[in-house]
């Protein structure tokens, strides 16, 4: 087995800059020899050590070991990378859109819609449409117009176009009149039981035999009937397979202020007919979305025929979850106001708010959600998941700092003075050096304070070796090779120094960690990523005088 993850190790790793990934090299092994599944924590233990060993390798080293090893990972393949439009060839013109709601802060599943369209548009020279479906007046809100610009242009979404359905009012007014005139629809003053019952039965109400004439009257005087007491419906088949098509509500009054337009309007579309008639306004061509649309698909076609519209293409996909996390927005807005979460950028949310105050990178959302493809085929996703593309992101650029958790205080006999050289980065020298200051007084993690052993031999990480002896703690040597032979472990460490920095660390659980950092972190700015050794990445929230508060990013 430890061949086998040895192989795997040093071929992951050589594809990705030296760096290999454990998750990647399990699931080789797995693969190759399924029953090492039978004991999957003595696999993930051995393969924690050996990817650690391998990723300490220059690359050169690696590629050196493999080629002795197993030469044949070496040989190159043509990989011809998967196109996740493969299948779905563009004819004509190529307009496409994504419309969010201003209901709430936009989550991954947002990001993933509006990518797939965006890219779709782009690499057919297309024009994209970012429009606001916003003729709901009880959920629009200013703040939320805000929010989805602002992270869309994080993700570098540069619309051709940006649309607000609110502003077409008259439009949709005006289609209202040529199928109530066409017979295409009528006024409906039944109460909404009765709407429903009528609709599961398969039975017409009285309602549907107006006269066009009747039907017009009606609407005109729409808006100074009391909410709920009268609706618009098209009028299609009662008794249609699909249950949307049963002479689905089109126009409603919500006598609510809008956001954009005050007390202008308060007979307002509903979204189905709404998303036609935009989606034929515009002159959408193709439509990329989720499935839960899906039984709205059929509506919505009929919708743009009646009207004279052609036709928009459109492919619906599976939404993908990301295991144990909310994305309700009404769920959310719950456990906002209960003081469950901290608020739509709570660090166990998805919200792209969230992921970018946590320090993930725009570029990671983009690799992720495109890798999940365009198929109708659910699935479960993990943070795991995720975080291996903004891993790979983050391990190439971010400078490394120690940190100590809960400091317990040692003294090591016989240590010499001596100033310690640590890079900023283990594969950028360019990034320059760290100087700590070293004596004899050091903090080490309560932790890796438990775990010391009597006689075993420990080194301070790029420091020295020394060992436990009852109840002190004894210099041994400084070399590396020394503890190489028969050292137990690697700890980090900070010198015991008044010019240390107090540092606090938000986790996604909202626990707090506290702890000591070197000097040096104290001249980053706001915003920074980071990785403390051995703890995880981290992100600056704020730097004050007292301390530094920061959010954890991930492993």
């Amino acid at each position: 087995m430890e061949e086998q993850i040895k192989k795997y190790a040093l071929e992951n790793a050589i594809k990705f800059n030296g760096k290999a990934n454990p998750g990647a090299v399990i699931g080789s092994v797995i693969k190759d020899n399924p029953i090492v599944k039978n004991d999957l924590p003595a696999l993930q233990k051995k393969a924690l050590a050996i990817v650690k060993e391998i990723n300490s390798l220059s690359l050169d080293e690696q590629k050196k070991q493999l080629e002795s090893m197993a030469p044949e990972l070496l040989e190159k393949k043509k990989f011809k990378k998967k196109d996740i439009f493969g299948s779905f060839k563009a004819e004509g013109d190529v307009v496409t859109a994504f419309p969010p709601e201003p209901s709430k802060y936009p989550h991954i599943g947002h990001a993933k819609a509006l990518l797939i369209n965006y890219e779709y548009a782009k690499r057919n020279n297309g024009k994209f449409i970012l429009r606001f479906e916003d003729t709901n007046p009880k959920l629009a809100k200013e703040e939320f117009y805000k929010i989805h610009l602002d992270n869309y242009e994080w993700l570098g979404i540069k619309p051709d176009k940006i649309d607000y359905a609110s502003d077409y009012m008259d439009k949709f007014y005006e289609f209202a009149l040529k199928v109530i005139q066409s017979d295409e629809a009528y006024m409906c003053t039944c109460t909404q039981k009765q709407v429903h019952n009528s609709r599961m039965k398969g039975k017409a109400c009285s309602c549907r035999n107006r006269s066009p004439e009747q039907n017009l009257s009606l609407w005109r005087d729409m808006s100074r009937k009391e909410e709920e007491s009268i609706i618009l419906r098209l009028k299609i088949d009662l008794k249609h397979k699909n249950s949307t098509m049963r002479d689905p509500t089109i126009f409603r009054i919500i006598k609510e202020p809008h956001v954009r337009l005050g007390t202008d309007y308060v007979v307002w579309p509903n979204y189905d007919f709404e998303n036609a008639i935009m989606d034929g306004v515009e002159g959408v061509t193709y439509r990329f979305r989720s499935k839960e649309f899906e039984m709205r698909n059929e509506l919505q076609r009929y919708i743009q025929k009646l009207l004279g519209f052609k036709e928009t293409s459109i492919y619906e996909f599976a939404r993908f979850n990301l295991e144990g996390v909310e994305s309700s927005g009404r769920k959310i807005r719950d456990l906002i106001a209960d003081e469950k979460l901290l608020g739509w950028d709570d660090p166990s949310l998805t919200t792209l708010v969230a992921l970018k105050r946590r320090g993930f990178l725009p570029q990671a959302i983009k690799q992720f959600v495109l890798s999940t493809g365009i198929t109708k085929a659910d699935s479960t996703l993990t943070w795991d998941d995720l975080i291996i593309h903004n891993k790979r992101l983050l391990d190439s650029k971010c400078n490394r700092y120690f940190f100590i958790v809960e400091p317990v205080r040692i003294t090591i006999a016989g240590a010499p003075n001596q100033k310690v050289s640590l890079k900023l980065h283990p594969d950028n020298p360019k990034k320059g050096l760290r100087i700590l200051n070293a004596k004899s007084d050091f903090y080490i993690t309560k932790k890796d304070y438990k775990s010391l052993k009597e006689n075993e031999l420990y080194r301070l990480m790029d420091c020295l070796n020394f060992k436990k002896k009852k109840n002190s703690f004894v210099f041994n040597s400084l070399d590396y090779e020394s503890y190489k032979k028969i050292g137990d472990k690697i700890i980090h460490w900070l010198p015991v120094s008044d010019d240390l920095i107090t540092v606090e660390v938000l986790m996604p659980d909202k626990k707090i960690i506290k702890g000591l950092a070197e000097p040096l972190v104290k001249q980053l700015k706001e915003g920074t990523v980071i990785q403390f050794e051995r703890f995880g990445f981290c992100k600056l929230e704020q730097n004050t005088p007292e301390k530094l508060s920061f959010i954890y990013t991930h492993k």
